[in-house]
């Protein structure tokens, strides 16, 4: 499986760069109780972190605002999801645990203030593009709603669009049969190669401890 960057994505944001990681015998369980601790606890951390402040003003929200905002989506009416996920627990509305997977997921997302999607394999098919929704494309979503994709930054197999940074589409969410996956980190363009290529392989490495398997992942730009 491959994966690649539109040509319009890489003249409309110079220094565009995902990490691509692919899971392969991975075992999905019920949340351990140490990570569920540890979410808690980074949760109410961060509750108090933004007490005084706005989730808008840290770097990489801000970032990823003005990219969609370049791709023509209003970032106030579609937030990227680690936007939404800051402004849930800035309303002390914590996240409840769902399974390792996500859970674990989301925990990055809400370290690093990016987008992270991870998909099921067996849901997938052919290689995947990254790049700006068309005209009239939309899907159902994992918020439960049909949700417009025109210009927004998607994730495309064979079947067409199946994630984004603002929300993905309910075709292959990661669930306990899940043994293959694949996780897109829509990493700020700003960041230094090294420092990305830390980033997404401490997410590899903290993936694979609780969920065993194999992994690689590479950064795509």
């Amino acid at each position: 499986m491959d994966i690649s960057l539109s040509a319009q994505i890489k003249q409309l944001i110079p220094n565009f760069k995902i990490g691509f990681i692919h899971y392969q015998g991975m075992e999905v369980m019920d949340t351990p109780q140490m990570i569920k601790g540890r979410m808690r606890l980074f949760q109410e951390s961060i509750f108090f972190d933004l007490e005084d402040n706005n989730v808008t003003d840290i770097p990489s929200v801000k970032e990823w605002r003005e990219i969609f905002k370049k791709t023509g989506k209003d970032p106030n009416r579609y937030r990227h999801s680690a936007e939404s996920l800051l402004r849930r627990i800035k309303k002390q509305n914590y996240l409840e645990p769902i399974n390792s997977s996500i859970d674990i997921n989301n925990f990055f997302s809400l370290q690093y203030g990016v987008p992270i999607g991870i998909y099921d394999c067996a849901n997938l098919q052919g290689n995947i593009n990254i790049r700006i929704g068309k005209e009239g494309e939309q899907y159902a979503g994992l918020n439960g709603r049909m949700n417009s994709i025109e210009n927004l930054i998607v994730s495309a197999d064979e079947l067409g669009p199946f994630g984004s940074p603002f929300v993905d589409s309910d075709r292959a969410p990661v669930q306990p049969s899940t043994k293959n996956a694949i996780q897109i980190v829509y990493l700020p363009p700003s960041i230094e190669s090294e420092k990305a290529n830390q980033m997404v392989e401490s997410l590899l490495n903290m993936f694979v401890q609780v969920h065993g398997g194999e992994a690689s992942f590479s950064i795509v730009e």
